[in-house]
């Protein structure tokens, strides 16, 4: 690509004070709330309509007109609810070493609480009311029918719903359900100190973007030995605190599960979208099977690398010397350009995203870590990002706007009982993004290394969304089946099970260190969202099917591809995600999916094997 073959020598991003950043490149948050006045006199609002909302206990039966200004209420509190949380929520990732921003956040929490306490007479009075009688107000009603889905969703749940006594009960547990989270981000995030590490290159603090900087682009092994392992000896001085936390999350996700009649936290867990275990299991077995071209590909990094041992620090370094700085700027007119074949309204919309105010980019002392896409309904998304430069970098970006446009496009299109759409489907458009992107850059680069770097991404792409996805779901599997079955958790359990799972992907194909078994004390998610990270992997092969449609398909059939896709897009949680899928032609049912990333992926490596050799 030329415009990529003239950009920098790529070297590590500098740390800068939050001050010392350029406010194009900060999100706008006034655009929620002028200023903390405005959000204590939401926050008070807020409050108040949560006890007016529990004044409403015992109407339901008295009419469709009721259980229509309960429902009309609930959103209003839940619109409001969004803007009042995101406010403190992305004031304090700006910089989580600020304690009254954190207090802020808290009584956010502790008024969460509060709303769940308020609504918990709502469920179990609503089912008390049969469905057939709802079913025929929403007939008579056309305000009521926009909530048919919904409705008749919560009746599908009926036999996990309690009686009003237990609701509430669990409703008070929520005040704490987030503790173990929160502890995690305290002790990973907010009282950690980096350490200064020296490698040939010179003294490097050691954050977390900075360590991954290294992995991806520093070329001397010693140098990223050192940086793996001073990088996991910091979460080593705390691993037995850290596997108390995650026993807190395992203890809290079986009591939920137990409290409501299910047979397992996995079943707890997809229950909600209806998404049979099976689909787990069958997700790991099948991808198990399929392990024989990510060996053959560490194989071939090995050999390209011309290294002795090869290590999880060596997984991600380029092959070929082509390293360049990937400025932000130059990146976004790429982002909207390789969105074309989803039509020019897709690429305006993209375009008013990125014009600025919605995307924090670069990393600050004390800033939350990683990247997300935060919907803020009534506003618009804001995007969090610590971008370095690097190629990894970029795809993050491309990755987090494609969350951003799906909820755009959510937002626009639906009421708000149905704006926000499952995880099961958040995965799809931000990898489809992805795939989208790197498709645009493969198609402008002229340069041979150039094409093995964009080959490499790619199938580092299947690795990190796919293989090591798949690999997460099965840790989580094991550790809440240890909770499930009364056995212990401790750290070196935890290890033991994580160090398996490597063994039993990678094969010979790695050579292991003890540290990688604290590994699991690192990822977030595991702490944060348990039972999420299975769906990158159902995502991926999802977005692979729709990307073949898109791409390869008859002219005649791309359009008719596109417009599915997009409906996909558009109808945010207004039906069960597997269904929302099928209609985009993707069948998570069967095996298919998950044999095609399988069969991808051979054909990358082989591809790569051939530019290689072609050198």
């Amino acid at each position: 690509m030329d415009q990529l073959a003239s950009a920098d020598p790529l070297v590590a991003t500098p740390l800068r004070d939050r001050d010392a950043i350029a406010q194009r490149f900060k999100w706008s948050l006034t655009d929620i709330f002028s200023d903390w006045q405005a959000w204590q006199a939401a926050y008070e609002t807020l409050n108040t309509k949560i006890a007016a909302y529990a004044a409403l206990q015992g109407t339901l039966a008295q009419g469709p007109e009721r259980l229509l200004t309960a429902l009309k209420f609930s959103d209003d509190i839940g619109q409001l609810t969004y803007k009042v949380w995101y406010f403190a929520s992305l004031w304090y990732d700006q910089d989580q070493r600020d304690n009254q921003i954190n207090a802020r956040r808290q009584e956010v929490q502790i008024l969460f609480a509060k709303e769940n306490q308020a609504s918990a007479w709502f469920n179990p009075e609503l089912l008390q009311i049969p469905l057939t009688t709802i079913q025929a107000w929403m007939a008579a009603h056309p305000a009521l029918e926009v909530y048919r889905f919904a409705l008749e969703d919560l009746y599908r749940q009926q036999e996990h719903v309690l009686d009003a006594k237990g609701e509430h009960l669990l409703s008070l547990s929520s005040r704490f359900s987030s503790t173990p989270n929160d502890a995690y981000s305290a002790l990973s995030t907010a009282d950690v100190t980096y350490p200064t590490v020296r490698l040939s290159t010179g003294d490097v603090t050691l954050t977390y973007g900075q360590y991954r900087a290294i992995l991806a682009t520093n070329h001397n092994q010693a140098d990223r030995a050192t940086a793996f392992r001073e990088f996991h000896t910091l979460y080593g001085s705390s691993v037995n605190t850290y596997a108390s936390l995650y026993n807190a999350v395992l203890q809290r996700d079986l009591f939920f599960a137990e409290s409501r009649g299910y047979k397992t936290t996995l079943e707890a867990a997809l229950h909600g979208n209806n998404i049979p275990t099976a689909v787990v299991e069958n997700l790991i077995a099948t991808t198990k099977a399929g392990t024989d071209p990510l060996r053959r590909y560490h194989r071939l990094r090995k050999r390209v690398l011309g290294v002795d041992t090869y290590h999880a620090y060596d997984t991600t370094i380029p092959l070929v010397d082509f390293d360049r700085r990937y400025h932000y700027e130059d990146v976004l007119d790429w982002l909207t350009a390789s969105v074309a074949p989803l039509g020019a309204d897709y690429q305006n919309q993209m375009r008013q995203a990125v014009a600025g105010g919605w995307i924090d980019v670069y990393e600050n002392p004390g800033k939350r870590s990683g990247a997300y896409s935060a919907p803020v309904y009534g506003v618009h998304p804001y995007m969090l990002l610590n971008y370095n430069d690097t190629l990894d970098a970029v795809f993050t970006l491309a990755h987090e706007m494609g969350h951003s446009m799906h909820t755009l496009l959510s937002h626009d299109h639906q009421p708000f009982v149905y704006a926000g759409y499952t995880i099961f489907v958040a995965e799809v458009p931000s990898t489809l993004n992805e795939a989208l992107f790197l498709e645009y850059m493969l198609a402008h680069a002229n340069d041979q290394r150039e094409r093995i770097v964009l080959l490499q991404h790619a199938i580092d792409g299947i690795v990190s969304t796919f293989y090591t996805q798949v690999m997460f779901a099965d840790f989580e599997l094991q550790a809440h089946r240890l909770a499930e079955e009364g056995r212990p958790v401790t750290a070196d359990g935890l290890g033991d099970i994580y160090v398996n799972l490597l063994e039993a992907y990678h094969g010979d194909a790695l050579d292991y260190d003890v540290l990688a078994r604290l590994t699991w004390a690192r990822i977030p998610h595991f702490f944060s969202t348990p039972y999420y990270v299975y769906q990158y992997a159902t995502c991926f092969a999802s977005s692979a099917q729709i990307m073949k449609q898109i791409s390869n398909a008859p002219a005649c059939d791309r359009q008719a591809a596109v417009d599915r896709y997009l409906t996909l897009l558009t109808s945010g949680g207004s039906d069960h995600p597997m269904t929302l899928l099928q209609r985009a032609g993707v069948d998570l049912g069967r095996p298919e999916p998950v044999r095609a990333v399988v069969e991808q992926m051979e054909t990358l490596v082989s591809r790569l094997e051939r530019e290689i050799s072609a050198l």
